[in-house]
């Protein structure tokens, strides 16, 4: 897997996928950011929390639940000081679909923080605490 980072003045970048996506990337007004695109490290939650979603989603259809909709709700916590790593995240499932089956929603989380996601399992292996939780709603 590749990917290129520009510069694009200030505190901006713009990275560039293998796939040939482009993600723009900028910094906080009060480090010289425009407000232009993402923070880096929301960059990080997003990707960890697309990661976690596609496990969750593919899991469970191919446990053939009839699966509607799938929102990953994150929260973090950071460090203080520099580096200002992420010390804890806590992502929420909110699963729709017709006559879910919760103990399989329970199992797709699981194996997803356990097994699946190298985006979770890399920044635990890293000491960032990481916490699930889920709910089901009725499409």
């Amino acid at each position: 897997m590749k990917a290129k980072v520009i510069w694009g003045g200030d505190v901006k970048f713009t990275a560039e996928t293998e796939s040939g996506h482009q993600i723009v990337m900028d910094g906080p007004p009060d480090h010289g950011g425009t407000n232009q695109g993402a923070r880096p490290m929301e960059m990080v939650l997003c990707g960890m929390g697309g990661c976690s979603s596609f496990d969750v989603v593919h899991i469970l259809k191919k446990s053939r639940q009839d699966v509607t909709g799938c929102v990953a709700e994150i929260d973090a916590q950071r460090a203080d000081d520099v580096p200002a790593v992420f010390t804890s995240i806590h992502i929420h499932f909110v699963v729709t679909g017709r006559d879910l089956k919760e103990n399989l929603v329970s199992n797709a989380v699981k194996l997803s923080a356990e097994k699946y996601c190298s985006a979770s399992i890399m920044l635990t292996r890293g000491g960032v605490e990481i916490t699930h939780s889920y709910e089901i709603h009725s499409a």
